[in-house]
């Protein structure tokens, strides 16, 4: 069927957020639509039902399309680690691991995987709404691509260019990214959008008419500032130092911004909690007095460990610890809290152990098997839903008190995670769990303050209504559906 898709001006001008919103926007019409990004680049991954990964963007985006997920939906899924290399996921199973220069050469060869995966997509929907990966205006990464023209022109699906006006120079990128890619790739480009526009979008007629004349594109609308795009999880960490709002006076919540930080948005409800402050520490800052320190996820956690304490941050943490502050650690967090990390098989990088913080008495190993499933179960009487995704198996005497029972989990039921002899200090693999509203309140209980008690996942359902809503206000949707040859 007809595919459309959305490429940018360059990294982070809300892409992933636009496509959410169009396939919400376009299912709520009635339009049978599901999300794709050819290749994707990040460490904060979802889990589909089948126990694949995929990027949690395209998580967001079938959440919008009212789809389930798919590994179609992402099918090359590159996770940044230790020794400029990247764990390679192709159709949500690890293929290897690439280095820098080396997945130049091998990602033409991945345009077949694209292809099967966009295929198997076209055949179940309508329409499928396809996300570009940084820039097409990046000529010196063309040879080879698949995530922005070279899967376009394979593919024979229509462009359109998003800019970022709040960055400014919205005018030039436009203009300047037909000016430099091959005429070719230029001839994708059916229309543009200019995306992030606060204040009357009035005063930027003249603007967008100099863009039309200038590219002889046509334009599809200007996008306001979507207000409520904060409330979608995010796959980029430049967004991680924002945290929320400074609240004098509540209970305050830290967590290191490490360099290999996975699936950072497991704290996203901690920082919708109104009775909540959520610091993230950036490198060369201290953690601060707080109530809880939260350890999150890691891509390569022994490399973590190592910068946690170039950082001083361990001496912090202890410190807290010591103090009756409580402490806890998901998935690579949870091994960093354990008293070795080892790995004999060189599976992040070269062989070796490295010290863990030792507020746990357990001790992790890691292997080559990979962990991916959803899951769920109770944890401090309250139930909830996750998934894990890691690498290495933890053991030790504080894994006698687990964190939680699972109840659904890919090899059966069982016990997750440890905790401290005196409550303080608790480690689990399990992701996506403090979405849950019950787990969430059992735990901010624990430092002594009340929570909303919401569902995360309802938070993120009414954001992608409201954003779908300004979309239709704001964008010619029906002009975008019919560059597709598709009715809406």
């Amino acid at each position: 069927m007809a595919g459309l898709m959305l490429q940018g001006t360059g990294s982070d001008v809300g892409k992933s957020v636009l496509v959410a919103g169009l396939c919400r926007a376009l299912a709520n019409r009635g339009t049978i639509v599901l999300p794709f990004k050819p290749q994707n680049m990040s460490n904060n991954a979802a889990v589909t039902p089948e126990g694949g990964e995929i990027g949690r963007a395209q998580a967001t985006q079938a959440l919008a399309a009212r789809a389930e997920l798919h590994t179609d939906m992402n099918p090359v899924l590159l996770k940044p680690q230790a020794d400029r290399t990247s764990q390679m996921v192709v159709h949500g199973r690890v293929r290897g691991t690439l280095g820098s220069a080396m997945f130049r050469q091998a990602r033409g060869a991945l345009l077949g995987d694209v292809m099967e995966s966009y295929a198997r997509l076209s055949a179940r929907c309508d329409l499928v709404v396809v996300e570009g990966a940084g820039s097409p205006a990046e000529i010196n990464l063309r040879a080879g691509d698949i995530a922005n023209m070279g899967f376009a022109r394979a593919a024979g699906v229509p462009v359109v260019l998003v800019g970022d006006i709040d960055r400014g120079g919205v005018i030039a990128a436009l203009a300047g990214t037909k000016a430099v890619i091959d005429p070719a790739d230029a001839a994708m480009i059916r229309g543009f959008i200019v995306n992030k526009f606060r204040g009357d979008p009035a005063l930027f007629a003249d603007g967008y008419t100099a863009i039309e004349q200038l590219t002889g594109w046509g334009g599809f609308g200007v996008v306001p500032w979507l207000t409520k795009a904060d409330h979608l999880p995010s796959e980029d960490a430049v967004v991680l130092e924002r945290g929320s709002a400074d609240r004098a006076g509540r209970k305050r919540i830290a967590c290191p911004i490490l360099p290999r930080i996975a699936n950072f948005d497991d704290l996203d409800p901690l920082k919708a909690e109104p009775e909540v402050e959520l610091v993230m520490v950036p490198p060369g800052s201290p953690i601060p007095v707080c109530d809880l320190v939260v350890l999150p996820g890691s891509k390569a956690s022994m490399a973590d460990m190592r910068f946690l304490r170039e950082q001083g941050w361990d001496i912090d943490i202890i410190a807290h610890y010591r103090r009756g502050g409580a402490v806890l650690g998901i998935c690579g967090g949870y091994q960093m809290l354990g008293r070795t990390i080892r790995d004999q098989y060189g599976v992040e990088g070269a062989a070796g152990e490295v010290r863990g913080l030792g507020l746990l008495d357990v001790e992790t190993v890691l292997t080559g098997d990979k962990q991916v499933a959803q899951i769920g179960g109770t944890a401090w009487g309250a139930e909830f839903t996750g998934y894990e995704i890691h690498m290495g198996r933890t053991d030790g005497p504080d894994c006698a008190r687990p964190f939680s029972i699972l109840s659904v989990a890919r090899a059966g039921a069982g016990a997750d995670g440890a905790q401290s002899p005196d409550g303080l200090v608790a480690g689990t693999y399990c992701h996506g769990m403090l979405s849950s509203g019950p787990l969430r309140s059992a735990l901010l209980v624990r430092i002594g303050v009340g929570s909303h008690g919401a569902d995360h996942g309802a938070r993120v359902d009414a954001a992608l209504d409201d954003i779908a809503a300004v979309l239709e206000q704001a964008l010619d949707i029906d002009g975008l559906v019919a560059l597709t040859g598709a009715g809406a």
